[in-house]
């Protein structure tokens, strides 16, 4: 497939740390209101000025491109590219003052997933990939870890409320050790050669679109927590009925004694 403009990867890279800069005007705010979504889920006013912000700069650019966010209605696009974003991935570590928040913006073009773009802006970091030109951490290329030993690897998950007595048991007389580095986070982690896993075993299509760009391109693994590659590529929420993902990354020379340890 080519390799996306450059350019356009550093201007979405520029749209998502200014979406950032704006959530971190809220951020430990003592006056931040959070509301409850229909799914129970927490919302903000900085999730949806973050993303109303994402979508005015992306319509002023490309006034014919898609766009699917997860607190707005999708807007149908006729250029054959749509972008999709999480204005904030990890509003409840957002809403407890804990900085692994992230911002997150994905694009896909005719050819398939082109760019993805992991920020945290409580950390200050930015790790961001283009289709055939690698990822980068703050503007520097980076990898995922060349270990090929699962004993003292490290896996990250967003949370242990779907683990099992005996997935701990599994993972645990395997060797690696577990952190609850969560969310987008984890992704980044991985992108960057930090761990070697990052598992979710429940999330939606704007939680996982950025990385189906970004583990490839730092030299990664990504499937769904079977080892199956069935994302939706096709810039919609919507598998079969469910709308849910789940999701394994890695550095790839672990990736299917992961899968093999985290099965449910």
């Amino acid at each position: 497939m080519p390799a996306v403009d450059a350019e356009l990867l550093q201007t979405a890279v520029g749209w998502t740390q200014q979406a950032g800069a704006l959530t971190l005007e809220w951020f430990n705010h003592p006056e931040l209101a959070i509301d409850a979504k229909g799914d129970g889920t927490p919302v903000t006013q900085a999730d949806r000025a973050a993303e109303r912000l994402l979508r005015e700069l992306i319509s002023d650019a490309f006034p014919l491109d898609g766009i699917q966010g997860e607190e707005e209605a999708a807007r149908v696009g006729s250029s054959g590219r749509g972008w999709v974003i999480d204005p904030i991935d990890g509003t409840k570590a957002f809403t407890h003052g804990v900085g692994t928040y992230s911002n997150l913006l994905y694009l896909e073009d005719e050819h398939g997933p082109a760019i993805g773009v992991i920020n945290l802006p409580a950390l200050g970091e930015t790790i961001y990939a283009g289709r055939g030109l690698g990822c980068f951490f703050n503007g520097t290329p980076c990898s995922v870890s060349d270990r090929g030993e699962l004993d003292g690897s490290y896996i990250a998950c967003t949370g242990f409320h779907m683990w099992t007595p005996d997935m701990f048991d599994r993972v645990t007389a395997a060797g690696p050790r577990l952190r609850t580095w969560g969310d987008a986070y984890g992704y980044a982690l991985v992108a960057s050669g930090r761990i070697e896993a990052m598992m979710d075993p429940v999330l939606a299509w704007w939680d996982i679109a950025p990385m189906t760009v970004i583990i490839p391109e730092a030299g990664g693994v990504l499937t769904a927590r079977d080892g199956s590659t069935a994302f939706n590529m096709d810039g919609s929420a919507d598998t079969s009925t469910t709308g849910v993902y789940s999701a394994v990354a890695s550095n790839g020379l672990l990736h299917e004694q992961i899968v093999d340890l985290l099965r449910p």
